[in-house]
């Protein structure tokens, strides 16, 4: 069945290449998001020289947003390149969701196609990983460094590498991770266990010295960095712990502790399910088992991710973010990228032995999928309930003489139906969005910056509290001389020398976006137009507005 599927995982890699690409261009924000405003900044400073390593003297600034440095790193190159704007500052996070794509068919598109093809699509389209492709967060980088750690350390323990090559690489890989995000430490488990257990059976201890080695030459290099700028080695933990601190009343041990319970029982289960990653769950179970005589070429693979999936999943499950007290890991879509490249690639490989075995797994993987969908009974439910219908109908028709011999199990024609029908599942909710109209007017606000609030005008800018947090952006952190951005409630202070002027910029965009009206923006576009009787339109460009005011 193999050979009959080598274009499946290329098909599938363009597929997913696309989606991305259209879901990237169609439904970007611009800049919508804290950490894409503090990134961009650090990187801007990067590229000025004014990127200080020390800390905050007066201790004021508590940011680990500041340590993530393969973060902003390189978006500070593709500044230089392309400009400062969203578009290039967003440019790192969509190239490292397209790599995961890259190294999964790199990993099997040829020994195990359908895995390949199974995994990429469940990665890729997964709607999570294709919205945190816009926002310059780091969880999707990490997620690419995640997944280049495991493939090196499958692939480089195998008999006929060099092994030292492939340890330091390795131990580069993890220390490149650790620089974008500490949740690296997800899978720390699992390399102690693998470390153990090659230890134990005294394999691999080239690779494993040489990762070992190389490892604590740059842990000590990077500890060191810390005791020279901030006098505390261990600065950057100490800075989370802080951080935990500080956010603590919201937490589970202290404003919400009697959540605690339900917290590490039923409600990351729930959670998974309504992220859309039960779909994953279900077919990664699938996989799990002994392996039948075409497949066992391939079991330390299958077990591997298997292992894996389960520890990462464990270690969120039950994981803490602080070392000092319990925590529990907040249950966000975008706190779970270390778990989707195992998990996929386990999915994959149940993907692989539902359409090549048939029998129970068939019946059982419908049956599993259908119940989630009852369960969900909201839009999101066809996420499971088309695959769940489809691996029923194949179970059922299998098993009489009308259906076609041609789309039995073990057959390339079921293999890439099956595909077909998940890449159909994934896609919808990601088309649905590429549909939906603009909720922040980013590009118009910044045409309208661009155009009308350049120097040599002279005055005050009044904007509304989101806006007022980041409008440096938009002038390239250099805001012209003579200009300055206040809050509408803060007209009453506003005092203008002679020949200066006073604006009014009104997005009805971010006004009415619920994600901001909720816990920042008390007020509609109408009463801040009330609150300015005297004005005059200057420009307007799609839902947002300039005007001149009297004050």
């Amino acid at each position: 069945m193999i050979r009959r599927l080598t274009r499946l995982p290329d098909w599938t890699l363009l597929l997913v290449l696309a989606v991305t690409l259209a879901y990237f261009f169609l439904t970007h924000e611009g800049l919508y998001a804290l950490d894409d405003y503090y990134y961009s900044r650090y990187a801007h400073q990067l590229l000025t020289g004014t990127f200080r390593l020390e800390p905050d003297p007066e201790g004021l600034l508590h940011d680990p947003l500041k340590e993530r440095y393969l973060i902003f790193g390189p978006v500070a190159a593709f500044f230089q390149l392309f400009g400062l704007n969203i578009m290039s500052a967003t440019l790192w996070p969509l190239l490292a969701t397209l790599g995961c794509a890259g190294l999964i068919w790199r990993l099997y598109h040829r020994r195990e196609p359908v895995v390949a093809a199974g995994a990429m699509l469940l990665l890729g389209l997964h709607y999570f990983t294709l919205n945190l492709t816009n926002y310059l967060y780091p969880d999707n980088i990490l997620m690419f460094w995640c997944l280049g750690c495991a493939a090196v350390l499958l692939r480089g323990r195998e008999p006929g590498r060099r092994a030292g090559w492939w340890g330091a690489g390795f131990a580069l890989l993890n220390f490149a991770a650790l620089l974008s995000k500490e949740t690296i430490a997800y899978y720390l488990p699992f390399y102690l266990g693998a470390l153990g257990l090659d230890a134990w059976r005294r394999r691999h201890g080239w690779f494993w010295l040489t990762a070992l080695g190389t490892g604590a030459v740059l842990l000590l290099g990077y500890l060191g960095l810390y005791w020279h700028y901030t006098g505390d080695a261990l600065y950057r933990i100490h800075l989370i712990e802080h951080t935990n601190e500080f956010l603590k009343d919201g937490n589970f041990l202290a404003g919400n502790r009697a959540a605690l319970l339900a917290r590490i029982t039923w409600q990351p289960l729930a959670f998974f399910v309504g992220a859309g990653l039960g779909l994953m769950l279900v077919l990664a179970g699938l996989a799990a088992g002994g392996d039948g005589n075409q497949a066992r070429r391939t079991a330390p693979d299958r077990r591997f991710w298997l292992l894996l999936a389960a520890v990462t999943l464990v270690v969120y499950w039950l994981g803490s973010t602080s070392l000092t007290s319990y925590n529990p890991i907040t249950l966000l879509p975008r706190m779970t990228t270390p778990l989707l490249p195992p998990l996929a690639l386990a999915a994959g490989f149940g993907v692989r032995r539902v359409v090549q075995e048939g029998g129970w797994r068939l019946w059982a993987a419908g049956l599993l999928l259908l119940a989630l969908a009852g369960w969900l009974h909201n839009t999101l439910a066809i996420l499971y309930a088309l695959p769940g219908v489809w691996l029923l109908a194949v179970a059922g028709g299998s098993q009489r003489r009308q259906w076609p011999t041609w789309l039995r199990p073990g057959t390339p024609a079921l293999a890439t139906a099956t595909v077909a029908v998940l890449g159909l599942a994934l896609a919808i909710r990601p088309v649905y969005f590429m549909r939906k109209p603009s909720v922040s007017a980013h590009s118009e606000q910044n045409r309208l910056i661009r155009q009308q609030l350049q120097g040599p005008a002279r005055g005050t800018v009044l904007v509304d509290d989101y806006l007022i947090g980041n409008y440096d952006f938009y002038y390239g952190f250099r805001v012209p001389t003579g200009l300055q951005y206040r809050r509408y409630w803060a007209r009453d202070s506003v005092r203008l020398a002679p020949g200066e002027h006073a604006w009014l910029l009104l997005n009805r965009a971010t006004l009415s976006n619920d994600e901001l009206t909720r816990k920042l923006i008390r007020y509609s576009p109408d009463s801040v137009l009330s609150w300015y009787p005297r004005r005059r339109l200057v420009a307007q460009d799609g839902r947002v507005e300039l005007y001149e005011v009297e004050l």
